[in-house]
């Protein structure tokens, strides 16, 4: 199986897709790889550190000619010209993408294997989750920064100053990107509210932060009388494979505090804010009811070194996997076979059909291997 790396072309997206250990590892299993050249230099890997490693460097085209296409986030406009029917690998967040690709998606034959539906033995995410760890480290920083006078923020600095604690964060999620938005402004001294659905797990996994976040049912008439004092809210809200639920209504919004900041980490998933709609890091924000509104979709993005390893950690037993027993072999794992969104021109998950609306084009895996 030949396997292609391309550049990202996202919006200063510098990740890529596979580091010079994981090429390495393919060759050794006998694997063609091909990385578009410069594919890996914003994340610091050089194209003379692939070709050490073995990898075939190539202009764009051929790192698309290939049988599986390993990227980092979904195809973008100028890549749908390479669509054919090969698989691809990658952050899809169909919930969040524009109908043009997935129509192109269908159209072209591409096998599409979501990164965020992949799940392991316990249920759990383990691509997306370091993902989802640095987006909720960087909540916390974007925040803080945003709430700088000079940004049009309120002027509240998110810390400790002298043993005083300064500035109210509410975070609302408790899943990976909710427990490390909690460390970071817990660690700066700033007052930390979560909002989560499972107390109980949540004690059990932060007992370090014990005494230093509060915790609180995630509810209406909850969110709503936090929201109202705090500098920072942190969207943290995820449903598998679906738009995520709209939990801070334009009337809530309305309550905030003039210069208050609100990050919507939801955002790849449709945004857990109404009045949140996607950003770019080159134009990161935009002003709602003088609210400050950061809803960057590729977060990681920012912090490309880190955030490459940290995913292609995850990703490379599975692209392994890919390689050696093609899409028949790989999906007799049930965790795995949750990742596979596309499919000769069919949607073949069906939560991801009904989130598009798009059941005329669903149909079962299983009919169609």
């Amino acid at each position: 199986m030949k396997i292609g790396v391309p550049r990202e072309l996202k919006d200063s997206e510098a990740r890529v897709g596979m580091t010079p250990d994981g090429v390495a590892k393919l060759v050794k299993q006998g694997k063609t790889v091909v990385i578009e050249a410069g594919a890996g230099l914003g994340s610091g890997f050089t194209d003379e550190q692939y070709r050490q490693a073995g990898a075939v460097i190539g202009l764009t085209a051929e790192a698309w000619a290939t049988d599986l296409v390993v990227k980092v986030k979904e195809p973008q406009e100028a890549e749908y010209c390479y669509l054919r029917n090969q698989m691809v690998f990658a952050f899809f967040h169909f919930a969040g993408v524009t109908k043009s690709l997935t129509k192109c998606l269908l159209e072209s034959g591409t096998t599409a294997i979501a990164y965020e539906l992949l799940e392991d033995e316990n249920g759990l995410l383990p691509i997306l989750a370091p993902m989802s760890a640095v987006a909720g480290n960087m909540s916390v920083l974007m925040g803080a920064y945003y709430l700088a006078r000079f940004n049009k923020g309120n002027g509240m600095q998110l810390g400790s100053v002298l043993g005083k604690s300064y500035g109210e964060v509410l975070i609302i999620g408790d899943g990976v990107v909710g427990q490390h938005a909690s460390m970071v402004a817990s660690a700066m001294g700033a007052g930390v509210t979560v909002a989560g659905i499972d107390e109980a797990r949540w004690i059990e996994n932060n007992k370090k932060l014990s005494g230093r976040v509060a915790f609180i049912e995630s509810n209406k008439e909850n969110i709503l009388t936090q929201i109202a004092d705090a500098d920072l809210v942190v969207g943290a809200v995820h449903s598998k494979g679906v738009r995520a639920k709209k939990v801070v209504t334009e009337a809530m919004l309305k309550t905030m505090r003039h210069g208050s900041v609100i990050v919507d980490v939801s955002i790849d998933q449709g945004g857990c804010i109404e009045t949140s709609r996607p950003t770019t890091h080159s134009e990161p924000v935009f002003l709602k009811h003088g609210v400050i509104h950061y809803c960057v979709a590729n977060m990681p993005g920012a912090y490309p070194k880190a955030s490459t390893i940290g995913l292609t950690d995850a990703t490379i037993d599975y692209i392994q996997d890919l390689a050696e027993n093609a899409l028949d072999g790989f999906v007799a794992d049930k965790g795995k076979i949750k990742a596979v969104s596309i499919y000769k021109g069919k949607i073949v998950s069906e939560k991801i059909a009904k989130d598009l609306r798009l059941m005329d084009f669903f149909q079962p895996l299983a009919g169609l291997l």
